[in-house]
Formats: structure tokens, sequence, C-alpha cells
């Protein structure tokens, strides 16, 4: 595989270490052989920011005597780890653009208040709880916890505690003890320095599992009683799935429930049961992770959105209502809202039964004609004709089973599933990544297109990376790259690296 640039980003306050914590990673770098660059531009403690450190590291052995080049700041949905000492660094972090599909978010949960939060005539702090749920659903993965208490825990200072998450993390290819390492090397405070290092970097280890159950926990209990009686078998078969599964199985069966019948929700949790069967056999197995991971990102795909459900979610009380606050209209104020509709040939062929559908489609005078004719439409909702007209378009509701979209999709879903049980015994790990891959699909129209369209060039990669022990790594990676641009040139040049020797340090060259 072609050795990548690791880039690593950090926001500390004034007297927080970040330099100690720079020079402590420069170290560990060295000592094994890294490439690394180190820049700093200095902010103005609470008033403006933090100091913002940039480290890249490359391996020298994959240099092949030649010194790579590297930027001198971070650039936008291209950096690997953000660490943040304090929660609205995290946030500012995010707000430049610094955390995207690729990055692992290291952030402190505790505040220090900027000049601007003290000064304000009322309660001028920002909301800790926004801030936190901001940070947490942001990046590949977010590793958050108390840094300020640790460090007091031990009577330490944050940059130990900093590094300590950094290593937890493992975002670094280097060892623990490297780690500890350059902490006993600089002769400070080693005892206390080392205690807050292994608490932090135990926290951090053990985040991603924290981060999954508190998720779980968050989801709503699962109730003893359908709503009707009609809807009780449904449940008691819910129920008859792992205790880990069944809050996420939960959601999605109310969302088939919403988007279609019951019968859809009875073959949604048909689907999941077969995941589940597999996760019983996996050797692998950890907590029903394929179960889990499967069933939240199969109520997705079978909800998805074709031209019924945006004319349904769009002609909705609960729509009307969210226009209305974020327009500010006073209560009893009249407003209007136009929706701008501009159907391709693809969505109105979708739409129709499956067999007229697909004959549309082979017909390019038909498409041309159509296509003339879709263009762009003005719908105004909030009147009669407009509402009528949607309203009639999600009454179609009851026919989608038979039309050529749902047949597709449907078929697609099928084959996600086979190739999931197909790795799940041999390899586990692969599995659950094909199943996160479903992200990847999502919206309608040129997003939707967009998004299958990488979906598949990573389902071309999966015998492949069957084969390969870090398999499952490098399929994620190849997600994340499918996310980083909509032209897809970052995954092209993934795929490509797939193909690509590498070479060993003592100059062979080693198939990828």
């Amino acid at each position: 595989m072609t050795a990548r640039t690791l880039k690593l980003t950090i926001a500390a306050l004034g007297g927080q270490g970040g330099g100690v914590l720079t020079d402590w990673l420069i170290e560990i770098a060295e000592h094994h052989d890294y490439i690394v660059q180190a820049t700093s531009v200095p902010g103005v403690a609470q008033r403006t920011g933090a100091t913002i450190y940039y480290l890249e590291f490359f391996p020298r052995a994959a240099a092949a005597g030649r010194e790579p080049i590297m930027a001198l700041m971070p650039v936008a949905g291209d950096v690997d780890c953000v660490v943040a000492s304090e929660l609205a660094e995290a946030g500012r972090a995010v707000a430049r653009g610094l955390v995207s599909g690729q990055t692992t978010l290291i952030a402190s949960t505790h505040r220090a208040y900027a000049i601007a939060e003290k000064s304000a005539l009322g309660d001028g702090t920002s909301d800790a709880r926004e801030l936190l749920e901001l940070v947490r659903g942001q990046g590949r993965r977010a590793v958050v916890f108390d840094m300020e208490a640790t460090a007091q825990r031990h009577g330490s200072v944050i940059s130990a505690v900093l590094l300590g998450a950094i290593s937890g993390a493992a975002v670094l290819p280097f060892p623990k003890a490297a780690f500890a390492a350059a902490i006993s090397g600089s002769g400070l405070a080693v005892d206390t320095n080392l205690a807050a290092f292994e608490d932090a970097h135990r926290q951090a280890e053990s985040g991603a599992r924290s981060e999954a159950a508190r998720r779980t926990a968050e989801l709503p209990p699962v109730p003893e009683r359908a709503r009707t009686a009609a809807l009780q078998p449904l449940l008691e078969r819910l129920r008859r799935l792992p205790t880990s599964v069944q809050p996420w199985a939960l959601e999605g069966a109310r969302r088939m429930l919403d988007y279609q019948d019951a019968d859809y929700a009875q073959l949604y949790l048909a689907r999941v049961e077969r995941i589940a069967a597999l996760d019983g056999r996996a050797e692998q197995a950890d907590g029903h992770t394929l179960t889990q991971v499967t069933a939240r990102a199969l109520a997705l795909w079978m909800t998805f959105e074709d031209t019924i459900r945006v004319a349904d979610l769009k002609t909705r009380g609960a729509r009307v209502v969210r226009v209305a606050s974020d327009s500010g209209a006073r209560p009893g104020q009249l407003f209007g809202i136009t929706d701008f509709m501009r159907p391709r040939v693809a969505e109105i062929a979708g739409t129709l039964p499956a067999g007229i559908g697909a004959r549309l489609l082979r017909s390019s005078r038909l498409v041309g004609w159509l296509s003339r004719c879709a263009g762009g439409k003005q719908i105004r909702t909030r009147t009669v004709c407009g509402f009528l007209l949607l309203r009639g378009v999600a009454g179609l509701r009851r026919f989608r089973r038979g039309t050529l979209r749902f047949r597709e999709e449907d078929g697609r879903i099928e084959a996600w599933l086979e190739a999931i049980t197909r790795h799940a015994a041999t390899h586990y790990a692969l599995a659950v990544e094909l199943a996160r891959a479903q992200r990847l699909i999502k919206g309608y129209g040129e997003t939707h297109e967009r998004g299958w369209r990488n979906f598949c060039a990573l389902a071309a990669q999966l015998q492949r990376l069957g084969e390969r022990t870090d398999g499952a790594a490098l399929l994620a990676r190849l997600a994340e790259a499918a996310l980083a641009d909509e032209e897809g040139a970052q995954l092209a040049r993934e795929i490509a690296a797939l193909d690509t020797p590498a070479t060993n340090p003592a100059g062979q060259q080693v198939s990828a």
C-alpha cells in the first residue's frame, strides 16, 4: 500500500503546554524514523482562540531518499486528527472545516470561558450541551472526556493528558511505550505526568465503545405493548432479537411504518434477523456489532427518498410549523412556501410501474421529450392546487412496491445483504465496514446517483479486500475517500493505490 502523510492539528490555549506536546510528538516520530514537520500560529489565548499547532508525518523508508512536500497549515477536509484542549476550541475546529469524514476528533469536555463570554451583560456563555452534541456528531469518530479533570486528579498538566488521548485513540502508528518514553525522557514531573498519561490512554482507548454505548442508551426503551393490537406481533418479533440490537431495530421498524406499512416493517425485521443469525455464529462477533450497524443502515436504505417520499415530507404539518418558525412568521401571519422541483426522467420513470418505467427509459425519443418538458417547476405548496398536487404524488405510496425505483432498490439491498452474509464468516470486520458503507447512498437525484456510483466502486474491491487481513481498514479508507469530494478524485486515487507496489525498508517491492 502506498504510504501517505498523516496530518494532525492541535488547538491548545496559552499555558496548556501545546508546544511541549508538539515537541513530544516530534521526538516520538523521529525515533521511529518518520519525517515530521511542525508549524504553529499563535492565538491570543481566550480573545481570538487557541494556538494552532500543525504536524505532518511521513515514513522515511517510503520517501526513497527524497524529501516529501508538506503543508504549513491544515487544509479543511484533509486532516486525520484534530486535538482540542477545550470544548469551544473543538467547536471552532468544526466551524473551520478541519473536522471531516476522515478525521478523528479528540477533545476535552471542560470549558475555559472566553473574554466575550465573561464580559457579556447577561449570560453570554455558549451552550455546553449543544457544543458537546456538535462535537460528538462530527468526524469519523469522536473521543471526548474531561481532560482538565483527569489532569487535576493526578496533579499533572493537560499536555500529558492530550498525549495519552492521542496514544489511546491510535491515530498515529507508534506504540504506547514510545509515548510514555517521551514523557520519561523530559525529566519533568515524570511520575504525575505518566499517571495522567495512563489514565487518558485508557479513557481514549475505550472511547469508541463508550460512545456507542452512550448512543444506544439515548435510544428510547423498547415498550412492552404496541400502540395497537395489530402491531403487537411486530413488537414481539422485535423483542426476540438480541437485547443490544432491539433499540436500533425499534427505530428502524417505526421508520418502516411511517414510510410504508406493517408488512414492510416485517420485511425489515426479517432481514435484521438474518444478520443476527450470522452474528450468533461468527467467532469474531463482539456484542452483535454487525447486526447493530446493519440494522441502522438497512433502515436508511429501505426508506430511500423517491418522489413519493419527497412529496409526503413536503406536505406534512410539521414542515409548515418548522418553516414558520425559521422565517420568523408571527402567529396568525400568512406566509407562502414555494418548492422548486426539478424531476429528472429517471425520477419520473422510477415512479411508474416497473414495466412501463423500464420501457420509457429504453426509448430515446420519450426520454428526450420528457427531458424538455420536465425542466424546473415551481410549486406553491401552501396553495390548494399546489398542496393537492403533492398530496396526490404522496398518495402513490400504496402502489410503491410496484414502481421501477422500488424494484431497483430492493434488488440492490438484497445484493448488499448477500455480500455481508458472504464475508461475515471469513472476514467479520470487512462485513461490518461493508454495512457501514451504506452511508454513501443518500438523497435523491444526482446526489443519490453519485453515492451509488461510489458504492459500486467500493463493492468492486470486495473480493481482493477479503483476501487481506487489513481489508476492513482499507474499505473504511475507501469509504472516507468517497465522501471527500463530489468528483470522486480522491476515491480514484485510493483505489489506484491498491495496485501500486509499496517499498519496504530493504528496498524490495511488496505487492499491495
